[in-house]
């Protein structure tokens, strides 16, 4: 039986393809979950109580929580920014609330993008809201963001012994495709930086205990065409796979 991986979907609106609301995950993450060897579940949004979303959690073998708009800052404790865009308070709890469920239940769990921001901050953790006020010297996002689709690729620094440069195979320095404008501040307890890039915004990290690894990045967008990007996923559905 291949590994069940739960991913956290999400919220759209009617429009030419549906006539209803529609819910929904990206085809990148479901295909290089696919090609690694397991079979994705997308999860219908909605309000989740703690103890509800540790039941669901414990049918599946791993939980995706993929990239998208900015987490509230208000639930860091901040004022939103004027570049903040998309907020969705819904998604937001939704996807905490698995979070927070799949950390007590070691949940082998990939959180990209977004994802990583949003189990920084139900951990407790902080984000920068928008990274050129931070003195970022790189670009983590094309020029009209969030308007055009694609991404800016630029060197990432992996530290070696971690969970993601095991999952690498032990590559210390990638080429990652980011489209982020906020990226982790203030690491919540229990988060280890694992990734930067040259300017020093934090591009990965890894949680204490179990299998949970956030990258800034974007793996799914190149993995069909970079083996190197495949290898997280493959790793993370490995790991899936291997839970009693």
């Amino acid at each position: 039986m291949k590994p069940l991986i739960a991913v956290a979907g999400r919220l759209g609106a009617a429009g030419k393809l549906s006539r209803n609301a529609v819910a929904f995950a990206s085809r990148p993450y479901l295909e290089c979950t696919l090609r690694g060897g397991g079979e994705p579940v997308v999860l219908a949004a909605r309000p989740l109580e703690h103890r509800d979303a540790r039941a669901l959690l414990r049918r599946f073998d791993g939980l995706i929580l993929m990239g998208g708009s900015d987490v509230n800052p208000v639930r860091y404790g901040q004022v939103p920014h004027p570049r903040t865009y998309g907020v969705h308070d819904e998604i937001d709890e939704f996807e905490a609330t698995l979070a927070l469920a799949a950390v007590e239940l070691e949940l082998p769990t990939l959180a990209v993008c977004r994802g990583m921001q949003v189990v920084n901050v139900a951990l407790g953790g902080s984000l920068h809201q928008h990274l050129p006020d931070t003195g970022a010297v790189i670009d983590h996002f094309p020029a009209g963001f969030p308007a055009p689709p694609e991404g800016v690729i630029h060197p990432i620094s992996i530290e070696p012994g971690t969970r993601l440069a095991k999952a690498l195979l032990g590559d210390e320095m990638i080429a990652g495709l980011s489209y982020h404008h906020q990226a982790v501040a203030e690491p919540a307890e229990g988060m280890t930086v694992v990734a930067r890039a040259s300017d020093g915004v934090i591009e990965a990290t890894e949680f204490e205990t179990g299998w949970l690894i956030g990258v800034q990045w974007h793996p799914e967008d190149t993995a069909a065409t970079d083996e190197v990007q495949q290898r997280l996923y493959d790793a993370f559905v490995e790991q899936a796979a291997g839970r009693d």
